[in-house]
């Protein structure tokens, strides 16, 4: 992968592209026409876009170096998504934590519209994405939609202070609104809370079902609904999570990481850890 181009897309570039970014460091040829707003900032935002697409494309990014939300307004895509491809289509979004690997492509037949808000976070932030966030649900993208387009226009026209400072605030409380639901059943949010301190317990889903009081069923329809991910598929989320974490903070050795987040097999480990994250530990360490 050359050093110019990080963000390697094949197929027909979208036809339609609205971005607004943070500031001018990015050089990548699709962000040379987007207005700058240094706002961005303050929320640690990249970059954010609508755009439209009408024909066969896939792009991928590996590493990427924050949160990733899009909201999807019309037609459908995939994602890759905690080791696997899921459809994203209208009425949905999709979150990616920070340094995994990015991978998206269109090939349906209506047109995909997408609307999308980027984060640059550094590998000691605390980031956006928690145990109770979802890593694909259904969402309303018409207000974040709405909200991207109007910060384009300003930045466009005068950027009134205010007006930008308004815009931003919105796009991020939309954000967070879906990253950090409120709303979300408190017996979850205890359960991964336990979840999290233990992580090199032997966790079963009838275990899980237990400390959270209720039934395997009823359990695995709630992780469905509030996280779009069975409940041992958001265990190991939070082991590789974890696991990320301290390849990319500490001098623990990978065996030690490997037994620190519930692995016994190393070769195990390095195998979940490149199917979620996109390399193996030792190349993320790197």
């Amino acid at each position: 992968m050359s050093a110019a181009n990080p963000y390697p897309l094949t197929g027909s570039v979208p036809t339609r592209m609205h971005v607004v970014r943070a500031d001018e460091s990015d050089h990548r040829t699709w962000l040379n026409d987007a207005p700058v707003c240094p706002a961005l900032d303050k929320h640690h935002i990249a970059h954010v876009g609508v755009w439209e697409a009408s024909g066969p494309f896939e792009l991928a990014r590996p590493d990427q170096s924050g949160t990733f939300l899009m909201a999807c307004i019309g037609g459908e895509g995939e994602v890759k998504a905690d080791g696997q491809w899921r459809r994203i289509e209208a009425g949905q979004a999709c979150l990616l934590p920070p340094f995994v690997t990015n991978q998206m492509k269109y090939t349906g037949r209506e047109p995909w519209k997408i609307c999308w808000v980027r984060y640059h976070e550094s590998r000691e932030s605390n980031p956006i994405v928690s145990s109770t966030s979802p890593v694909l649900g259904a969402y309303d993208p018409w207000p974040l939609y709405r909200a991207i387009q109007g910060l384009h226009a300003e930045c466009q026209g005068g950027q009134s202070p205010a007006h930008v400072h308004l815009w931003v605030e919105l796009i991020h409380s939309h954000v967070l609104h879906f990253a950090q639901p409120h709303q979300a059943d408190p017996r979850l949010w205890k359960l991964w809370r336990q979840v999290e301190e233990s992580l090199a317990h032997n966790w079963t889903v009838d275990e899980l079902a237990a400390r959270a009081c209720v039934c395997r069923e009823h359990l695995r329809r709630l992780c469905q609904e509030e996280l779009g991910r069975s409940p041992m598929q958001h265990v190991t989320f939070l082991r590789m999570q974890r696991a990320r974490d301290l390849l990319s903070t500490t001098d623990m050795k990978v065996e030690s990481i490997t037994r620190e987040v519930g692995y016994q097999n190393p070769n195990t480990f390095s195998n979940t850890f490149k199917k979620w994250v996109g390399w193996r530990p030792s190349e993320h360490r790197r």
